[in-house]
């Protein structure tokens, strides 16, 4: 698609510390991992300072003054260290790796819960593609910071603070010199920050579009290849790819060019004290292994510099994914409990919209003083022109959107008393495009009622139709329905639904124009399976074909919002009003497209 509808919210370009602090959060619950990690990685860094320090007593103290016993001394307790540094660095790696596994894990479970609870309404609005972005790509890169960037950073400061003090040991007016130049690569972090964090921000924005439309080609592909839409698809796709080409080439190239500036910087400071360490080691006011320590510790503590601005350019990256999956845990749903709500143990009673208005925009109601009485066990089918309010109506009575005015009620009770699993629990739904998931045909039968026997799956098959082709699969109720459901017709589909809601013996039955799309055979076991089904509950039909509905209670026409007309098939008939219409219409298109078979095979 060229427009994309779904816009997200911006965020400012300035480093948000609040977002900073909630990645942080992230470690709290393994505080004891993260301190064995920090110590490891501090005791890592302090020996490599130390070695450096060493090395210029194995130089001044050892081969140019000829002390063979420091030496050997100096060079027994280098060997030991390095053992003991060598165990300090498994442990971190160790700890950072299971560290992020471990955030990752967490943040990934708390997105998933989350989205369980999101209402309807957020994922008509919120493309698959950016959710599964902010899932997988962004919640690793979370993970990536608060570890491995945590351990750069630690080992970076650690690394300037040892050297800092060796150095002041050494030669601490020698030291200012690498103290003063400090403070211009902080000028030149905060000159880069905001620029980077910028392009990155965009750069992720540009992700989930691009991710949005792998999922739309992906999942469309058949209407992509009938309408021959290829073409036109990769001219879209090249257009968001090259905007994120574009925004990340500019993110690299100042990433890029921060490292540089930072070794310019180095290379002053080396610079420096060569040129005033030469001039004291000729007063005799330094010895030579003072300044090749000295020149040492200058590049052990730049280097760690230069670590800390690639982290910093990560960082700009985790930020702008975190600000991104914060959002989706922030989203509030629509549809909530309240603190007081129950579970009155059933749904029996009457169903009631007293004076409901409903709009999913503002400006464009869909239910206005909208009144009806449901009683309890009796089928309604509900039929008229599309987006008239029929499928309105029944995700309102199953509490998918709530009224914005007016209330519904369920056996006397404001149905926003109980809570939301009282009634989803409850409900069982076959929908016009069925959904299967990935696995065998008995797994998704048993969806309804996960701790049903192999046999309650089989019975809940025959009593919807299904059974006789599922024995005839090879597997049968353990042969594989693919991604989807790929494997199956659209009827097997809707069957292998219907028992699944059979399984599931709901209280409340919706059926939602589930035999549209399949043939007259089918449609006769889906209507079969859905009397039986039926039988004592209460129950909503959403109807396309008007023959499948003749025995519902109570037939209501739906035209803008509002019932039109009401009564049994025959009533409605009688009166030749808006059903009659609807019903002879349909009858007369029938039965010509039977006449034309006909001739066809007469022909």
């Amino acid at each position: 698609m060229a427009e994309h509808e779904f816009e997200e919210e911006e965020f400012s370009t300035q480093f948000n510390g609040g977002t900073f602090r909630r990645i942080l959060a992230q470690v709290q619950p393994h505080w004891r991992w993260v301190v064995g990690f920090l110590v490891a990685v501090a005791v890592t860094s302090i020996l490599d300072a130390y070695f450096t320090f060493l090395s210029k007593r194995i130089v001044d103290d050892g081969i140019v003054a000829g002390d063979r016993v420091i030496l050997t001394r100096t060079l027994i307790t280098y060997g030991s260290l390095i053992v003991v540094q060598a165990l300090s660095v498994l442990a971190f790696v160790y700890l950072a790796g299971v560290l992020g596994e471990r955030v990752q894990y967490d943040l990934r479970r708390k997105l998933f819960n989350h989205l369980q609870d999101l209402s309807f309404s957020y994922f008509s609005r919120t493309p698959v593609g950016w959710i599964m972005s902010r899932v997988s790509s962004d919640s690793e890169r979370i993970a990536m910071l608060v570890t491995w960037g945590m351990l750069d950073v630690t080992w970076a400061i650690m690394n300037i603070i040892t050297s800092l003090i060796f150095m002041a040991r050494i030669n601490w007016r020698l030291s200012l010199i690498v103290v003063v130049l400090l403070p211009l690569l902080f000028v030149v972090a905060v000159h880069f920050k905001t620029r980077i964090i910028a392009q990155f921000r965009n750069v992720r924005k540009l992700n989930s579009k691009i991710t949005g439309e792998y999922n739309q080609n992906i999942t469309g592909v058949r209407v992509v290849k009938a309408l021959g839409r290829e073409e036109a698809n990769l001219a879209e796709f090249d257009a968001l790819a090259g905007d994120m080409y574009r925004a990340s080439y500019r993110a690299a190239w100042l990433s890029a060019l921060f490292l540089p500036v930072v070794q310019l910087i180095s290379a002053l400071a080396v610079g420096a004290v060569v040129l005033y360490g030469g001039r004291q080691a000729q007063l005799g006011g330094m010895t030579i292994g003072a300044i090749q320590a000295f020149v040492s510790y200058i590049t052990f503590m730049m280097w760690p510099i230069q670590d800390l601005a690639r982290v910093y350019a990560d960082m700009q990256q985790a930020i702008a994914s975190a600000e991104r999956t914060f959002s989706l845990l922030d989203a509030k749903p629509e549809v909530a409990d309240r603190r007081e709500a129950f579970d009155p143990g059933t749904l029996r009673g009457d169903i009631e919209f007293d004076h409901v208005d409903f709009w999913y925009e503002a400006d464009k109601p869909v239910l206005t003083d909208f009144t009806l009485r449901v009683k309890q066990g009796e089928t309604i089918a509900l039929v008229g022109a599309t987006g008239g309010g029929k499928s309105t109506i029944v995700n309102l009575a199953c509490r998918f959107y709530e009224p914005k005015a007016g209330a519904i009620r369920i056996g006397g009770a404001d149905y926003t008393r109980l809570t939301q699993h009282a009634i989803h629990s409850r409900l069982g739904v076959v929908l016009q495009t069925p959904h299967l998931f990935s696995g065998s045909i008995r797994e998704n039968i048993r969806y309804g009622r996960l701790d049903a026997s192999d046999a309650e799956v089989e019975t809940a098959a025959q009593l919807a139709g299904a059974h006789d082709f599922i024995v005839q699969l090879e597997g049968g109720y353990a042969a594989e329905v693919g991604e989807g459901g790929n494997r199956l017709s659209v009827g097997q589909k809707q069957l292998i639904s219907l028992a699944r809601a059979v399984l599931a013996q709901p209280e409340i039955f919706v059926m939602d124009e589930a035999t549209s799309s399949v043939d007259t055979v089918t449609e006769a076991l889906i209507q079969r399976g859905m009397e039986t089904l039926m039988q004592g509950r209460t129950s909503f039909v959403i109807a396309h074909r008007l023959s499948t509905i003749k025995r519902a209670s109570r037939i209501l026409v739906i035209e803008g919002g509002r019932i039109a007309e009401q009564g049994t098939h025959a009533e409605l008939l009688r009166a030749r009003g808006h059903y009659y219409q609807l019903y002879t219409q349909q009858f007369r298109k029938e039965r010509a497209a039977e006449y034309e078979l006909a001739n066809l095979a007469v022909n």
